[in-house]
This record gives structure tokens, C-alpha cells and sequence, in this order.
């Protein structure tokens, strides 16, 4: 459905409750908790991270939306945050850096050259995932549950 997509309150739910459902899995105990959220995905990764607080030990935020995550939630983030955007992608840099203005959690923008939106030139998501994984190494070593 390709309204869902811009439904942050939806995919929030959604994220909330995979959450919930993870939380009541044997095999899942003790584990850290991240987010990893893309364009619009990265709005819900964060308002479902301010709705769970010290439960979400690290975000990432690929290309993301941050200005469309509700009123409050930014600055109730809690989790360690990473923003990556793309450097040709100047609308975003510029949401990106407003809404760590915002933000009292830890958090840091990474820019990635030449890389736009969607990170469709070669080699920009291996440069995502690198520091993604590097992301949630750092702040999952620190987390205990």
C-alpha cells in the first residue's frame, strides 16, 4: 500500500509491536534492541525509540525523515542516534542537521559523498551498511539488558 508508506503512526505501531513480540521470545532475552530506519521508515524507527526509551539502545537513520516523526518525539529519543544522508542530497542534509538541534540524545551525522536519496551509486549502501554495523557495535557493547 503505497499510502502506508507516509503513515508514521502505522509503521510506529508496527515497529511497536514486532518489538513487543521479540521481547517475549526465549531466544531473544537479554538482547539489545535497535532501530534501523530509511527515508520515512526513519521517522517511525525514532518515534517508536522515544515511545520505548532506555528498551532501544541505538537508531540509525538512512536518508530519513526525521521533521515527519510527531511533536515531542525527537527531543524524547533517548537512544544513541545516527543520521547518514546522502551528500548530494541537500534538502535532507538540512532536515538532518535541524532535527539534531532538537535532539538531547547522543547523536551524529554521517554524510555520505556523492551518494543521493536513495543511495542507488555504487558502493554509498555498502558505505551505509559499513557504518550502520559500526553504529550498533559501539552503543550495543555499552547496552546491557
Amino acid at each position: 500500500d503505497r499510502a502506508a508508506r507516509f503513515d508514521i503512526a502505522l509503521l510506529t505501531e508496527r515497529l511497536l509491536l514486532a518489538a513487543q513480540w521479540l521481547d517475549m521470545q526465549p531466544q531473544a532475552r537479554g538482547l539489545n534492541l535497535g532501530y534501523f530506519g530509511a527515508s520515512t521508515g526513519a521517522a517511525a524507527a525514532l518515534e517508536a525509540a522515544a515511545r520505548q526509551g532506555d528498551r532501544v539502545a541505538a537508531v540509525v537513520s538512512r536518508g530519513g525523515r526525521p521533521d515527519l516523526a510527531g511533536p515531542g518525539l525527537l527531543e524524547a529519543v533517548t537512544a544513541p542516534t545516527l543520521l547518514i544522508v546522502g551528500g548530494d542530497d541537500d534538502v535532507v542534509i538540512d532536515l538532518n542537521r535541524k532535527a539534531m538541534a532538537r535532539m538531547r540524545c547522543e547523536n551524529e551525522l554521517a554524510i555520505v559523498p556523492g551518494a543521493t536519496h536513495l543511495f542507488e551509486e555504487p558502493g554509498t549502501l555498502e558505505e551505509v551498511a559499513r557504518l550502520a554495523a559500526q553504529w550498533f557495535r559501539r552503543w550495543f557493547d555499552r547496552s546491557v539488558n
